[in-house]
């Protein structure tokens, strides 16, 4: 292997440069001293033979090829960072903490009887498990904040697999005046009332699927907040049929009426959100998981 003329610490300081905006905050990111910020520039673009940078006005800008090669060097950068983290994960054994974000619609039982296999197996390991609504799960995909992920959708540049289809069922106190409707329901009966919704724990791009889009709703923080709201006679929802099987066995609450849409399926997807980091307790997470949800598809 020919000895190459530049080093991935002098393609660092450029990104550091870029991302940071300028020599001194560079400096301060990379805890290095500014002249040597200037030098491994220096070398960078001696080595080879191409200008890289320009200054304007105050700011230090990428040229044309400096913009094309540096975008060739990130994905390097970041597979460095990767065999680090990897020879870390490597020395430590297990991991000292594992991440669990899910999906407020997995069922309960089912999560704390993982999360009691996981107590057994990996004792040394901290389980945090943290819910989610919507987007949510998806940004702990898309920012790295979890090791493993429920989510209803599979972010771009991420794999999931299948887990299980989650029954929604349209509900409402049997006292609620939708229930004195003569005909099957429509979306014009429904937008006359409150409907109960949960909050969507994402902050980017928050969604409101499933929701009708009616101004008179009341916004909640988890599924069983909505349940108490529906049961209480303050509103109407769809709520998970596992959640709210008792309620309905018992009368507490009533499957609406609707001429359509009275149940609909969500698809849950498995994540493991950095395979090639995965340490024991994160492939054995995924593994409890597969083995506690039975992969059948709702009819």
């Amino acid at each position: 292997m020919a000895q190459t003329r530049t080093s991935l610490d002098q393609w660092a300081v450029l990104a550091a440069v870029i991302d940071h905006g300028g020599y001194a905050q560079a400096a301060a990111v990379l805890n290095k001293s500014q002249p040597a910020i200037s030098y491994a520039l220096a070398r960078l673009q001696e080595a080879l033979d191409v200008p890289l940078l320009v200054v304007e006005g105050r700011r230090a800008v990428l040229t044309e090829h400096g913009r094309v090669l540096l975008q060739r060097a990130r994905p390097l950068l970041r597979d460095l960072e990767t065999l680090e983290l990897l020879a870390r994960k490597l020395k430590q054994g297990w991991e000292p903490e594992l991440r669990l974000v899910v999906d407020v619609a997995f069922p309960r039982r089912l999560l704390l009887a993982i999360v009691a296999e996981l107590q057994q197996l990996c004792p040394s390991t901290q389980i945090q498990v943290s819910d989610a609504v919507l987007s949510g799960a998806e940004e702990a995909i898309e920012d790295g904040n979890a090791d493993v992920v429920v989510t209803t959708r599979v972010p771009q540049g991420f794999l999931g697999s299948f887990l299980m289809d989650i029954r929604f069922v349209a509900i409402a106190s049997p006292k609620h005046p939708l229930f004195e409707v003569e005909v099957p329901l429509a979306v014009e009966h429904l937008a006359r009332h409150v409907q109960s919704v949960v909050r969507d724990s994402g902050r980017r791009h928050p969604r409101n699927e499933g929701w009708l889009g009616a101004d008179r709703r009341c916004t909640v923080s988890s599924i069983e907040a909505s349940l108490a709201m529906v049961k209480a006679g303050l509103g109407y929802a769809w709520l998970p049929e596992h959640l709210i099987a008792s309620s309905l066995a018992d009368g507490t609450v009533r499957p609406l009426p609707l001429a359509v849409g009275g149940r609909r399926n969500m698809e849950l997807y498995l994540v493991q959100v950095r395979p090639e980091l995965a340490g024991p307790a994160a492939r054995l997470a995924v593994e409890c998981f597969e083995r506690h949800v039975p992969v059948v598809r709702n009819a």
